[in-house]
C-alpha cells in the first residue's frame, strides 16, 4: 500500500538530508509504528507519504514514494485525499470549520459525498470517539486532547485507505488514548485500512503495532522488524521493556500482561527491599501577618514633667517568603456556555514542590494553569500568585512570580533563528547572555543557532518554549503537557532540569496524562474530574490505587508499590 524507495529529503541551506535512504514497505491492513528519537525525521518520512513533502514544506525529494500505486511526487496532496487521511502534531492546522460536526463533515463534503451517508458517518464517528456531547460545541473553546480527537475524527469519516497519524495520543488522557488505539485496532482488523504512525508513548501502542520502523540516527537507515525485534536494540524504549532489560527477560515484554506473567521471581528479589523513601513535600510557608504600628507610650513621672517615650523597636525579623500559589474556592466558568469548568478548586502549591494535575481531557487542568497565569477570570473564590491577584496584576509584574509553557509551543515563539529567541529571552528576563541559550543546549543537544524555530519538529519547539520561559527563574512555573512530543531521553533531560529547579525552591505546576512523567517527577498528584478535585495527595498513594494512572512498573510489580525502573534498579544494586 505505502512504499518507501530510497528517499531521501534535503532543504535548503540545511547542512544535511532531513532524511535519507529511507527503503521499506507498508502492506495493506497493517498497523506499522514509526519510532526514534526527537529530530530524526518522522514527520518528514509520514509528510512524504500524503505530499505534503515536498509539495507543500519544500526541499528536494530523492527516490520514489507511492501510495496505492500513486507517485506522491506527481500527485499533489489534494489528488491523494480520497486514499490518505493526515493528521500532524498541531491539530488547530488542520481545521477550517467552527463546530465539531461541521468539522467532521467538511472532509466528505470536499469529496463530494451524499449527505444521507455523511449524516451516517457522523453519528459513527462521534460515538466511536466519545465526541457526542460535543457535538455543537466552537472547536476554539475546546480543551487540546478533544481537539485532538476533533482533528481525527475529521480523518476517518472520509473513510480513508490510508491514515498517517503524527503522534495522535499525545495530548489524550490514558483513557481516551485506549480509544483512540481501539478504534484504530478495529479500522485495521475490520476494514483493512493502513495505518503509519508516529509516537514516542511507546507504553501506550506498541503493542498495537504489526511492524515497527526504527529510525535510530538523523540521516541513518530505517531498522523494519516486529516490535520485540526491533526493541531489542532500539535507543527508545517503554518502561516494561526497560525492566525487562533489566531483569533480563528473553523475549522481552511489550505488555503488561506478559511483563506480570514473568516478573514472579523479580517480585520475590524484591519482596524483602524497602521502598524507596517518598520525597519530602515542603512545608507550606505560613501565612504573613500585617505588621501592627507601634503606638506612643506615656509614662508620668513625680520628678520630672509628663513625657512621652517611645518603646524601643525590636529588632527587624526578615520577611517571611509568600507561597508560590494559592488557590481557595476557585470557580471558573467558560465564556460560551453555563458550564463550570472549574468548582470551588482548593489548591496550595509551597517552594520547592512539584504538583502534578491529572484527569481526563476537558477536566479542566488548563483552565487552572490559565487562573494561575492571569488568562482566566474567576467567579468565585480567589487566586493569588505570590501574594498577588494574577488578572489584576500587569503582565511585566506577573511575569517575575509566574511563567507558563502551554501546550502550542509556537504561542511563545517569534523569532527568525534560535539564537534570537534565545536573545530576547535573555534580554526580557535580565539573564546574562547564554543563559537561555545554554538551557536549550541541555534539553535537546544539536539544534544550531541559525536553526528557523518552525523548522524544528513540535519536542524541539517545546524544548525552546521551555527554555525562554525557564531563562526568567520564575518562583512558579505552569508546564501545560510538557512531554508532548518528546523522545525518553530528551523526557529525562527535562525531568532532570525541573528537579534542579525544585531543589533550588521554585515551584512547579505542571498538567499531564504523562502518567510515567508523574511517577518519576511529582511530589504530589492531584486529579480533577469535572472541575472538581476528587484525589489530592502523594503520589506513590494516589497513582498506586488508580488503574487509569498507575505507571506499567506499578502494574507489572503489583501488589507492590514501585513506580519506576529507576526504583526498581536502585533497590537489586
Amino acid at each position: 500500500m505505502i512504499r518507501f524507495e530510497d528517499v531521501s529529503v534535503s532543504y535548503d541551506e540545511a547542512p544535511q538530508p532531513a532524511v535519507q535512504h529511507v527503503d521499506f514497505e507498508v502492506p495493506e491492513g497493517e498497523l506499522v509504528l514509526l519510532v526514534g528519537p526527537s529530530g530524526v525525521g518522522k514527520s518528514t518520512v509520514l509528510g512524504a507519504v500524503s505530499g505534503l513533502v515536498p509539495h507543500f514544506t519544500g526541499g528536494t525529494l530523492r527516490g520514489r514514494v507511492t501510495v496505492a500505486g500513486r507517485d506522491t511526487r506527481t500527485h499533489k496532496p489534494r489528488e491523494l485525499a480520497d486514499v490518505v487521511g493526515t493528521v500532524g502534531q498541531d491539530p488547530l492546522a488542520h481545521f477550517v470549520t467552527d463546530t465539531v460536526e461541521d468539522e467532521l463533515a467538511y472532509g466528505m463534503e470536499s469529496l463530494g459525498l451524499a449527505p444521507d451517508v455523511m449524516r451516517r458517518r457522523v453519528e459513527e464517528t462521534l460515538d466511536l470517539l466519545g465526541l457526542a456531547e460535543l457535538r455543537d460545541r466552537p472547536i476554539a473553546t475546546l480543551s487540546g486532547g478533544q481537539r485532538q480527537r476533533v482533528a481525527i475524527g475529521s480523518v476517518l469519516t472520509p473513510h480513508p485507505r490510508v491514515l498517517v497519524l503524527d503522534e495522535p495520543t499525545s495530548a489524550l488522557d490514558p483513557a481516551a488514548a485506549e480509544e483512540v488505539l481501539a478504534v484504530l485496532q478495529r479500522l485495521v482488523h475490520d476494514l483493512g485500512t493502513t495505518v503509519l504512525m508516529a509516537e514516542h508513548r511507546l507504553e501506550r501502542v506498541v503493542q498495537y503495532a504489526d511492524r515497527v520502523v526504527l529510525l535510530p540516527a538523523p540521516g541513518a537507515a530505517p531498522v523494519v522488524g516486529t516490535p520485540a525485534e526491533v526493541m531489542a536494540s532500539s535507543p527508545v524504549y517503554p518502561p516494561v521493556v526497560a525492566l525487562g532489560r533489566l531483569a533480563g527477560w528473553s523475549p522481552l515484554p511489550l505488555t503488561v500482561r506478559d511483563a506480570r506473567r514473568s516478573a514472579g521471581e523479580l517480585r520475590e528479589r524484591l519482596a524483602d527491599r524497602p521502598y524507596p523513601a517518598p520525597t519530602p513535600t515542603p512545608a507550606p510557608a505560613p501565612a504573613v501577618e500585617p505588621v501592627k504600628p507601634v503606638e506612643p507610650v506615656v509614662e508620668p513621672s513625680s520628678i520630672t514633667p509628663r513625657r512621652f517615650f517611645r518603646k524601643a523597636p525590636p529588632p527587624p525579623t526578615p520577611p517571611t517568603p509568600l507561597p508560590p500559589a494559592e488557590v481557595h474556592a476557585l470557580t471558573v466558568r467558560r465564556a460560551h456556555a453555563r458550564v463550570e469548568a472549574l468548582r470551588r478548586v482548593t489548591l496550595a502549591v509551597s517552594p520547592g514542590e512539584t504538583v502534578a494535575l491529572m484527569g481526563r481531557n476537558g477536566a479542566g487542568k488548563s483552565t487552572l494553569l490559565g487562573a494561575l497565569v492571569g488568562l482566566v477570570e474567576p467567579v468565585g473564590g480567589s487566586v493569588r500568585v505570590g501574594g498577588a491577584v494574577p488578572h489584576r496584576t500587569a503582565p511585566r509584574d506577573l511575569v517575575r512570580r509566574v511563567g507558563l509553557v502551554p501546550q502550542e509551543p509556537r504561542d511563545l515563539l517569534y523569532a527568525d533563528t534560535v539564537a534570537a529567541e534565545c536573545a530576547a529571552a535573555d534580554a526580557d528576563a535580565g539573564a546574562g547572555a547564554g543563559s537561555c541559550r545554554a538551557l536549550v543546549s541541555e534539553l535537546l543537544p544539536g539544534i544550531t543557532d541559525d536553526t528557523h524555530p518552525r523548522d524544528l519538529s513540535e519536542g524541539q519547539r517545546l524544548a525552546l518554549a521551555l527554555a525562554v520561559v525557564l531563562t526568567a527563574r520564575p518562583p512558579l512555573l505552569l508546564l501545560d503537557e510538557p512531554t508532548r512530543g518528546l523522545d525518553y531521553a530528551a523526557k529525562a533531560r527535562l525531568v532532570g532540569v525541573l528537579r534542579a529547579l525544585a531543589a533550588e525552591g521554585h515551584a512547579i505546576v505542571l498538567a499531564t496524562h504523562d502518567v510515567e512523567l508523574a511517577a518519576e517527577l511529582a511530589h504530589r498528584v492531584v486529579i480533577l474530574a469535572d472541575g472538581e478535585v476528587v484525589a489530592d495527595g502523594p503520589t506513590a498513594e494516589v497513582v498506586v490505587a488508580s488503574p487509569s494512572f498507575a505507571p506499567q512498573v506499578t502494574k507489572i510489580l503489583a501488589p507492590q508499590r514501585w513506580l519506576t525502573v529507576a526504583q526498581v534498579a536502585e533497590a537489586l544494586r
